[in-house]
């Protein structure tokens, strides 16, 4: 095994990458980073049913958005290539021939019936190895009649009995398994795919491997990887660090029965890349009590596997929302304003004509306090870019019986000479004063007029860049 440090991620593509694969991505890009080593990207696509050009496509595209560029895989290449699963299965069944021939594993006739049969044996008599040494005598006494009729097989791994397997793993400690709980398990399926165990070992052993950060949820399979590189003769063991598993509020698995919790989702409700890597960073890992805001440089630097804790990382989205508002506070106006062209677009308007820039651009400082997410952006602006505004529920329950008032507004506004933020807030707090009216009831019936709603940035700021002749327009229709 190489003694530099190589790191992968393997997913198997179904859709746009699930947070928790993320998070694993992350610690294993931040692993290799810190300590001059490779990530690598390996895709697990053997599933035709499952995985597409599409989603393998969304994937690279979610993890590039994230910062997490790999050094070796799809679209890159590498000294081990291929880097698509679907391309290695020749090797793949190779080896697993091989270990027929050496006598590690065995070819296995029984139908799922058959199976299920022994299984309930084995669970009747509380001895789950007896199912391995029946399923062997079943294929040993009957193998030949099964192979003159043709029957379809699996090639099945020979778990060795009366052996432990122990590993240390970084995060859980040492782990020790007797391989009477292993039963014989699946190397090729009966159409000639590598299930995973099979495929993942050979995989990680050609790529040189070092580290294998990956969630808990994989542990269990582990005693089965390290009993393959004992039959296949690899000394060499990597590091394994198993990650503790992502929850919700109620401690459930966070699951997609449970909502969408796919970074797709969450970079289209306005999350940064930023803040979801800030955030993800710290859900298992810790690097002090006070610090909760990282770059990635910063992470590079701290990230270290020691510091990962065994127990659930409950999924808080206010917490990310918290982290997404600093990270969009400390964005540049112009950064931020092009950040909301996509999500404005989205929402049927157009910004991007010099003149829907210029609004654009004037309102987008008068937001960053306002935003926990960009996707909060549009509705609070749409009264810049559309010609005409349709009051809401709560905008015209303000507006009722306000016709009066309203004029008199037109009147000041209509007066004002120079039309600027400042002097449009002299002139209406002046009105204010005169008719003896506390802020709220003096201001609020002119953003409802002039907005539509009562949730816009702040009045006299708007007033200004949406200009004297709109202005006046919206507000005389409401009188």
């Amino acid at each position: 095994m190489s003694t530099a440090v190589r790191t992968r991620i393997a997913p198997a593509p179904s859709g746009s990458i699930h947070v928790g694969n993320a998070r694993t991505a992350l610690y294993n890009w931040l692993f290799a980073r810190g300590r001059g080593g490779t990530f690598v990207l390996r895709i697990e696509d053997t599933d035709a049913t499952r995985v597409s050009d599409a989603h393998i496509e969304g994937v690279l595209e979610d993890l590039r958005w994230l910062g997490l560029e790999w050094d070796e895989g799809p679209e890159i290449g590498g000294p081990h290539a291929p880097y698509r699963q679907s391309e290695r299965r020749d090797a793949h069944r190779a080896r697993a021939e091989w270990l027929l021939a050496e006598g590690w594993a065995y070819r296995d006739y029984l139908t799922t019936e058959e199976h299920e049969e022994l299984r309930r044996r084995a669970q009747a008599t509380r001895e789950p190895w007896r199912f391995s040494e029946w399923v062997r005598e079943r294929n040993e006494s009957r193998g030949d009649e099964y192979a003159a009729d043709a029957r379809p097989y699996t090639i099945r791994f020979r778990v060795p009995e009366g052996r432990t397997v122990s590993f240390d793993d970084v995060v859980r400690g040492s782990v020790v398994t007797d391989t009477r709980n292993i039963a014989d398990f699946i190397l090729l399926r009966s159409d000639g795919t590598a299930t995973y165990n099979l495929a993942v070992t050979i995989d990680d052993v050609e790529m040189d491997i070092t580290h294998i950060i990956r969630g808990e949820d994989l542990m269990a399979s582990t005693p089965r990887q390290l009993l393959l590189r004992d039959a296949m003769g690899v000394a060499d063991v990597p590091v394994f660090a198993h990650l503790p598993l992502l929850v919700d509020s109620s401690g459930r698995p966070l699951s997609k029965r449970w909502g969408d919790v796919s970074v797709r989702n969450y970079r289209e409700r306005g999350f940064l890349p930023e803040a979801l890597v800030n955030y993800l960073a710290l859900l298992g890992w810790s690097y002090d009590d006070r610090t909760n805001i990282f770059s990635l440089h910063e992470l590079i630097q701290k990230f270290s596997l020691e510091r990962v804790g065994r127990n659930p990382a409950a999924f808080d989205v206010a917490k990310l929302e918290w982290l997404n508002g600093h990270y969009i506070r400390a964005r540049s106006p112009g950064d931020l304003a092009a950040d909301l062209v996509p999500f404005c677009e989205r929402a049927g308007f157009e910004v991007t004509s010099p003149d829907a820039r210029v609004r654009l651009d004037a309102v987008t400082p008068l937001l960053v306090e306002r935003l926990k997410r960009l996707d909060e952006a549009p509705e609070m602006i749409r009264f810049l870019f559309e010609e005409d505004v349709t009051p809401d529920d709560k905008a015209r329950k303000v507006l009722d019986g306000r016709a009066d008032y309203l004029s008199e507004v037109v009147d000041v506004l209509d007066a004002v000479e120079e039309w600027r933020t400042e002097t449009i807030e002299e002139a209406l707090r002046r009105l204010a004063e005169r008719l003896e009216l506390k802020p709220k009831k003096a201001f609020q019936p002119i953003r409802a007029a002039v907005t539509g709603t009562l949730v816009s940035p702040p009045l006299f700021e708007s007033l200004e860049i949406l200009g004297r002749e709109r202005t006046l327009i919206r507000l005389r229709v409401s009188v």
